[in-house]
């Protein structure tokens, strides 16, 4: 989780002051005391952190609050400012299929930008759009190399040249090559240098007069913490800088310094990079930033992450009849394995469930939380076609302990792994054939009366980090967006 020391400690403040059997003056002073520490040992400028502090406490009166909810008012007003602290109040730009867009990515040598470049390219691949990358960085000797590797490696066209010399001329061949053919979205790496140098800048304004990029982007390092004020306007004033990804935010301190120094510039922030994987780069909402910080979750990511997976039409129809009937086998839950690996690193999603925060944060270091599910597949891969199609015979076939040495030998897995699959399955089967009785109203949210009966079909560990509470605004958030849950409604109320 990123910044979790920092979200760890105003959660723990947060938790003292809603067990305290009195708020007054002094449960409040020690809130914002513990608050405002937090914040300073992650790097966030002193004047920040004062003001944060004075615009919580004018907020709070507590005569005018007698007769509501104290605590859930003064976490509200937290919530709000630690918010207001992150957001630029600058929206980012939006870019649309079908219409070709040229985004620049600039910043000093080091920060992670060539490996940024890749991350977005895969980024909006999976949103659809046709995407290319030109590599006009030259300063660096491995430059190309490693932009032509990553491009390969997730399948995203490339343009550069071993022998060109001239930075300018690679990137407007590079992009009239893209927009001839059509791609809709065309990113441009450029050189960088190990500090802010006069001819960097000048190659820069050379790189975008020729291109006239749509949108500037400063890949910055979040490590730097509050120096990353004076970098990214520095920057600004030179070339017309649209929007901000910071970089290296995983298990680094100072991450709340840069990206509160970073606002404070009125550039909006479009993307965090969380880790070296491909997959490590997050949209950055300041809302959704600071409820996953304290552990409340984000529904709007989640809702999104799970749209992004939905199945086409027919899919839809099918899943529609199994949950109706209640039937699951084990060939729909390696169909749904598949999926979920799509949306990324598995602890990056359950990040975004209210309450699932540190849920898996204990996982040794580098450990790929991915690798229990693709081991999974790997032992449903050595079932044979009765196997996945007829679940009856983990309860009725005479062969079932013979049956499972032999998948357990095919896959190269321990037979106690076959064994923690079955269970698995056979809790999920039990999820599916309870949801076909689960009443569910117009907002997509599940009757009241049935929320015990949906918590009771989740593990226990899981029930007590979420909490019902969590898991409606889930179920809420994912019928807004027209979840195709709402469309195997029977019931409303």
């Amino acid at each position: 989780m990123v910044l979790a020391d920092l979200g760890n400690k105003i959660s723990g403040a947060l938790r003292n002051m809603s067990n305290s059997l009195v708020i007054d003056n002094t449960v409040v002073d020690q809130l914002l005391k513990e608050i405002g520490n937090a914040l300073f040992l992650s790097d966030v400028n002193i004047n920040m952190v004062q003001s944060l502090k004075a615009k919580i406490k004018g907020k709070i009166d507590l005569e005018a609050l007698k007769g509501i909810n104290t605590r859930k008012y003064i976490q509200k007003v937290v919530f709000d400012e630690l918010c207001a602290l992150l957001d630029p109040g600058v929206p980012p730009k939006e870019f649309k299929r079908h219409k070709q867009s040229v985004l620049m990515l600039v910043g000093l040598q080091g920060n992670g930008k060539t490996t940024t470049v890749s991350k977005l390219a895969l980024h909006y691949k999976r949103k659809g759009f046709l995407t290319g990358v030109v590599c006009a960085d030259t300063f660096r000797a491995g430059a190309f190399d490693q932009l032509k590797q990553n491009a390969a490696k997730i399948k995203v066209p490339f343009y550069g040249s071993y022998t060109e010399a001239d930075p300018v001329k690679i990137a407007e061949d590079g992009v009239r090559e893209f927009k001839k053919n059509r791609f809709e979205i065309i990113i441009v790496d450029t050189s960088g240098r190990h500090k802010q140098e006069e001819s960097l800048f000048e190659e820069m304004k050379q790189v975008a007069t020729v291109i006239t990029p749509d949108q500037i982007i400063f890949v910055m390092d979040g490590s730097i913490g509050q120096a990353a004020f004076d970098q990214a306007q520095a920057f600004s004033q030179t070339v017309d800088v649209g929007a901000v990804i910071i970089t290296k935010l995983d298990g680094h301190a100072k991450g709340g310094g840069a990206i509160s120094a970073v606002a404070a510039t009125k550039s909006p922030i479009t993307f965090i990079g969380t880790g070296e994987h491909m997959d490590d780069l997050e949209p950055f909402h300041a809302s959704d930033f600071v409820s996953k910080l304290l552990g409340l979750g984000a529904a709007r990511q989640f809702a999104e992450k799970i749209q992004s997976i939905l199945p086409g039409k027919d899919e839809e129809e099918k899943w529609r009849k199994k949950i109706k009937e209640g039937s699951y086998t084990l060939r729909d839950m390696n169909e749904q394995f598949k999926s979920v690996l799509k949306l990324g690193p598995i602890n990056k999603v359950v990040e975004m469930l209210p309450g699932m925060g540190n849920f898996l944060q204990n996982l040794p270091p580098g450990v790929d939380s991915n690798h229990k599910l693709q081991s999974y597949l790997t032992i449903m891969d050595s079932m044979n076609a009765k196997e996945l199609d007829d679940p009856k015979w983990l309860t009725k076939d005479a062969s079932k302990d013979s049956r499972i040495k032999r998948i357990a030998r095919g896959s190269g897995r321990p037979i106690r792994d076959v064994l923690e699959l079955l269970t698995q399955f056979q809790t999920f089967q039990k999820i599916m054939g309870g949801m076909k009785n689960l009443k569910v109203n117009r907002s997509g949210q599940v009757n009241p009366r049935n929320m015990g009966q949906l918590m009771g079909m989740l593990p226990p560990q899981i029930q007590k980090q979420m909490g019902a509470g969590g898991l409606n605004s889930i179920l809420k958030q994912m019928g807004d967006m027209g979840f195709p849950m709402k469309s195997t409604q029977t019931h409303s109320y």
